[in-house]
Formats: structure tokens, C-alpha cells, sequence
């Protein structure tokens, strides 16, 4: 594996998941903050943004508008100006805990995930599922007994879905049928690694953050082979995505730790940059 230096693109972060690459900037939720946030190449960052019930996962429609997890009141928002958030679909009745990463298709229907129970409150675990919603807000389970459904990613053609299911410990593929629901689950890589937020590489490689046990990034494989390491050197590898001007760049979203209780200030993350051989694919 290459000898690579990253570099500190940005601190002064709480707790930073979804990253996006999107218009020459990294656009990500900093969840604790209550802020989705921009930033450029150079480190300069804009709060574009904010969100009371957490933000999370991130997309847009067709038409260029963003499209928010709000997690805490578990609804899909849009955004429709400086500051201006609209609510989509309320997602409450559908799900056993909070709404978390969610992937934007090139039509606009938007699959949400949801961890199935109180994480953080120490309920008994419960799988969770994938809802669809479509632009005009109709809402669909397209995916149930997902156990927490993280990142996700779909294949440049469209017609494959990758979720990677933490408390699984897997990345899983769905084939997405021509009304957007998905079919012919299978398991895509089977790892001894959480995977939490990913990305994916033209290359049909996915970028994985593993927050817990071997804590680093790891570029997988289909059926699980490791082909490349970035360690997080003491923070927990939280989740990363692929952009700059070449697609090549690794954004790798550090923290310290991710239990809200503990995460006392800014001084808890951070945002990294590394240059990959193999530049980003398909969706997000």
C-alpha cells in the first residue's frame, strides 16, 4: 500500500458525518452542531444551513436543490433557500429510531435509513429499514431487517444500491427496479469491520470509515478483500467521500469520539484529505 501523508483540511468540528462532494466543495452534516457545512479545497468553510433536530444525510434533486436529514424528528427536509427548510416527508410511523444517511438517485428519490432502535438509549436492538421518498414526498420501505443501514452508494448505471450495515458488519447490494424499489438482496462483502459512512470508486471499490475495533479507511473489494488502508491515527474513523478536481481526493471525517455526552466543544473532529490512485464513481 503507498506511503501517503494526509493533510488537515478543517477543525473546529463537533461530530462530522455525510459528506458529499458537491459543486467543488465538501458539503457535510456536523450532526452536534446542528449545522450542514461547506468547505472548499482551501479550507474555507460556510455554514449553509442549520438544522435543530440534527442533520445527518445529504443529497439533491435534479433541480439542484439539497435534500436533509433532520434526525431526531426523523423527517426528510429540502432545501429551498438561505436558511429556508421545507419538510418533504415526516418519516416517524415508519421507523424504530433515528434517521441517519440516506442516498439521492439521478431522479430525485431519496433512500433514507434509519438505526431501527434508541441506540443511545440502550433499548434492545432492532433492525431498521430503507424508505423511499420520492420527490413529491410519497414514502415507501423498500429494504426492512437492515441492522443500522450506514453509508450508501449506487453503481454509475443506476441499477445497483450498496448499503453498508453496521451491526452487520457487511455491505449489502439491492438490483433498484425501474420504480426505484429494490430486489435481489445479497451480501456484497461479509467484513470483520463496522463499516459507517462510504464511498464508492470507478474502479467498483468501496472507501469504508470503520469507527470501532481496527479503527482506519479501507478501500474494499467485492466479497471482502482488503486493497487499501488509511489509518486514522487515535480518532475513529467516521466516514469519507471521494471529490476534488480529479475525484482522487479522500475527504476522511475524524473524531475523537462519537457519544454526544462526552463531546464537550469543537476541538472533537476534523476533516482530512488524502490523494487515491482510483477517483470516485456512481452516486453520492
Amino acid at each position: 500500500m503507498p506511503a501517503r501523508t494526509p493533510k488537515v483540511l478543517l477543525e473546529n468540528i463537533m461530530f462530522p458525518e455525510g459528506p458529499r462532494w458537491h459543486k467543488d466543495r465538501l458539503w457535510f452534516s456536523d450532526m452536534y452542531a446542528h449545522e450542514v457545512v461547506a468547505v472548499d479545497m482551501q479550507g474555507k468553510r460556510e455554514v449553509m444551513v442549520k438544522v435543530p433536530q440534527q442533520p445527518s444525510g445529504l443529497g439533491w434533486l435534479p433541480d439542484g436543490r439539497a435534500l436533509i436529514v433532520s434526525m431526531m424528528d426523523r423527517k426528510l427536509m429540502r432545501l429551498d433557500g438561505p436558511g429556508k427548510l421545507t419538510q418533504v416527508a415526516d418519516l416517524m410511523s415508519m421507523t424504530g429510531g433515528e434517521c441517519n444517511d440516506m442516498v439521492v438517485d439521478s431522479k430525485g428519490r431519496a433512500y433514507v435509513g434509519n438505526l431501527g432502535f434508541d441506540v443511545h438509549g440502550g433499548a434492545p436492538d432492532k433492525p431498521g429499514n430503507i424508505i423511499m421518498v420520492t420527490p413529491d414526498g410519497k414514502t415507501r420501505v423498500v429494504a426492512d431487517n437492515v441492522l443500522i443501514p450506514n453509508g450508501t452508494v449506487i453503481t454509475p448505471d443506476g441499477k445497483t444500491m450498496i448499503v453498508g450495515e453496521s451491526r452487520g458488519k457487511r455491505l449489502t447490494a439491492f438490483d433498484i427496479q425501474p420504480d426505484g424499489t429494490l430486489k435481489n438482496r445479497r451480501v456484497w462483502a461479509q467484513l470483520d469491520l463496522v463499516p459507517d459512512g462510504i464511498c464508492l470508486d470507478a474502479e467498483g471499490c468501496i472507501w469504508i470509515g470503520a469507527p470501532s475495533q481496527n479503527t482506519a479507511y479501507y478501500r474494499i473489494a467485492e466479497g471482502g478483500k482488503i486493497k487499501d488502508k488509511i489509518e486514522s491515527d487515535g480518532y475513529s474513523a467516521i466516514a469519507c467521500m471521494l471529490g476534488g478536481p480529479k475525484g482522487t481526493t479522500l475527504f476522511m471525517c475524524d473524531a475523537k469520539t462519537g457519544r454526544k455526552h462526552e463531546i464537550k466543544d469543537r476541538t472533537n473532529a476534523r476533516i482530512r484529505t488524502v490523494e487515491v490512485e482510483v477517483p470516485r464513481a456512481g452516486l453520492p
